[in-house]
């Protein structure tokens, strides 16, 4: 016990520190940068036929839908950042969770404004009606995730007097060391599976649902076993009856976001906004529960 307690400090500072953060994000930001440029080069020697490779795929067709690149790059950062707050602040790591989801229905924004029709029946077409629901569910989301962010630093003002509890800390410190790898070989494997699926004889590509789904269906059900993890691991430290239920609160969040990775259309755009909201409530009852006892 004695060596994983020298081990998980040497790791963490070395995986999430201050300093590796900022050289991740800068390498993560110019990655996404030529990673733009690449899709669009692509999207142009296939319009001028430079490239011999008919595809179908609207993520081919349209320079708008190359945004959807870059955006793919920034949600691996903002997995990252997930992990780098979990020690220091729960609220945080929820946050961020919601913050992913709504980068993934923007993301696929741009995918959609490609391929939009723009007519007299919009409400008649199911791709245009889709994306109207992906673009006030990501209104929404925003709102509720400002929200919930104010929620947050209500709680930690509230709680600012109270003292850390240092083993805590250390076991969240833990389970964000494990995550690291964990979730760097998930999206190794998951970019290599998506590359097998790629057919250069017959010109095709994977579905875009499941190009849109890649590496967070399974990032996701991994989160919902962390934040079991974590619930059950407060138990030790608290017992009190509102804080269980915000932390189980949270569970079923993470639960109804990965819900939405199963179905598609608007059953999942609303899903995922009942996630946020479900948590946002959550988080308001708590804060004013501890206010009042």
């Amino acid at each position: 016990m004695s060596k994983i307690n020298k081990i998980v400090p040497l790791l963490f500072d070395k995986f999430l520190s201050e300093n590796t953060r900022e050289k991740t994000e800068k390498i993560i930001l110019k990655v996404a940068l030529i990673s733009f440029f690449i899709h669009l080069a692509i999207i142009y020697f296939l319009k001028f036929d430079i490239v011999d490779f008919t595809s179908n795929s609207e993520l081919l067709k349209s320079p708008i839908s190359a945004a959807y690149t870059p955006f793919s790059f920034i949600l691996i950062y903002e997995v990252y950042l997930l992990i780098y707050y979990l020690p220091k602040s729960f609220t945080t790591y929820i946050t961020k969770q919601y913050e992913i989801i709504t980068l993934i229905i923007i993301r696929k924004l741009f995918k959609d404004l490609s391929a939009l029709e723009l007519s007299e029946d919009w409400f008649e077409i199911k791709g245009d009606l889709q994306f109207t629901y992906d673009l006030v569910a990501s209104l929404l989301l925003f709102y509720f995730i400002f929200l919930f962010q104010k929620q947050g630093k209500r709680k930690a003002v509230q709680e600012k007097s109270i003292q850390i509890i240092d083993r805590f800390v250390k076991r969240k410190k833990l389970i964000a060391v494990i995550l690291v790898p964990l979730f760097f070989v998930m999206a190794i494997y998951t970019l290599i599976d998506w590359c097998t699926g790629i057919s250069f004889s017959s010109n095709t590509l994977p579905a875009f649902e499941s190009i849109n789904n890649l590496f967070f269906d399974q990032f996701f059900t991994v989160l919902i076993l962390v934040d079991v993890v974590l619930l059950l691991i407060s138990f030790f430290y608290t017992d009190q009856f509102h804080k269980i239920i915000r932390n189980s609160g949270f569970v079923i969040s993470t639960i109804l976001i990965r819900m939405s990775f199963v179905v598609s259309g608007l059953i999942s755009t609303i899903l995922i906004v009942a996630a946020v909201l479900f948590g946002l409530a959550i988080i308001t009852i708590h804060n004013k529960y501890e206010k009042n006892t």
